[in-house]
């Protein structure tokens, strides 16, 4: 019936040096914010000016999570021996719904008289949910044909915490696990941002707490702002940002004043085939990076981390120079 047009700006280039991702990128961006991009440029210029975001991807695994109830713990806990003794049979069940996806391992957390589990998954170049589903189905189903105690049994016990934050996947990961990181020398945060490294890590001390006492489960500045417009212009599952813009930040000060920041990005699902990574304008910026079609995933999620990261020190410069609010008046879309 039409199309909601969200506006595309274009930020950097972002020069990344990381495993996957290696060079200048210009980043597109759809937002009605138009500071936002003004922002994430000005973090991308001092990021290229110190030497580029180092990045690296750590981990890589999507879930589903069945639960399966017994009559008691101890079948419980007989059916997860069972599991691990019959995972080769298992994993090819669920491997033959796939020409990409390969079940990595089987994680099992006992409760009660249940049994909840997370299957792990490669998933290639695709975001992999549904390609999770599917395999997790026809093996579940081989399971219940082997093991006749089971009570009861859900596809998805919540525990892969689908489109939402949480511990489980900040610790054990959903989608890619991404570090970025840079090294800024204290002239340049000087020159580029008019802050003190020093007065940098002050306040950055202050925002630990300030997010421990309010039991945020991130201590990073605002990744969802650029994640979020990323995906949208690049063909996401947008609801993913729930999970994705979880991180956590690490900030230290060198002896000789330089400013080392990071940023781990633990659950970043990202693909760059299926989904809505084809259609035009979402297919044209994956292209404006090189990171459509196969073999570009990993690329994409370290520029994606490298973004955010550019992002939360533009912020928090500002704030710490007091051009935060100013800025999006000179900026902003609705300025009168």
């Amino acid at each position: 019936m039409g199309a909601a047009q969200v506006p595309i700006g274009i930020a950097g280039p972002l020069r990344v040096n990381g495993e996957h991702a290696q060079g200048d990128f210009l980043i597109p961006l759809a937002t009605t914010e138009g500071t936002l991009v003004a922002s994430y440029n000005r973090g991308m210029k001092l990021a290229r000016l110190a030497g580029g975001v180092k990045t690296t991807v750590v981990d890589d695994a999507m879930q589903r999570a069945p639960g399966f109830i017994f009559e008691s713990a101890r079948e419980a806990r007989d059916f997860g021996l069972w599991l691990k003794e019959n995972f080769d049979e298992i994993k090819r069940v669920a491997e033959s719904t796939t020409s990409v996806g390969k079940l990595r391992d089987i994680q099992q957390f006992p409760a009660s008289r249940m049994l909840y589990t997370r299957f792990n998954y490669t998933t290639g170049d695709a975001a992999g949910q549904n390609m999770t589903s599917k395999a997790t189905a026809a093996a579940c189903k081989w399971i219940l044909e082997q093991q006749p105690d089971i009570k009861n049994f859900s596809l998805e016990a919540a525990f892969a915490t689908d489109k939402k934050s949480s511990q489980v996947n900040m610790l054990h990961t959903r989608g890619k696990k991404v570090v970025a990181e840079i090294t800024l020398p204290a002239e340049l945060m000087q020159s580029e941002m008019r802050v003190d490294t020093r007065e940098m890590f002050k306040i950055r001390l202050m925002a630990n707490l300030g997010s421990f006492m309010s039991g945020s489960t991130s201590n990073g500045a605002h990744a969802a702002n650029g994640i979020t417009a990323m995906f949208i212009a690049c063909g996401q599952d947008v609801a993913n940002v729930a999970e994705g813009a979880v991180s956590y930040d690490f900030s230290e000060v060198q002896p000789n004043g330089d400013y080392y920041r990071s940023l781990t990005m633990p659950s970043l699902i990202v693909g760059t085939y299926g989904g809505g990574t084809g259609l035009a304008t979402q297919r044209e910026c994956l292209e404006m990076l090189d990171c459509y079609g196969d073999g570009k995933a990993l690329k994409f999620a370290e520029i994606v981390a490298a973004t955010a990261l550019c992002g939360d020190l533009s912020l928090q410069s500002a704030i710490i120079a007091d051009e935060w609010v100013s800025a999006h008046d000179r900026f902003g879309r609705n300025r009168p």
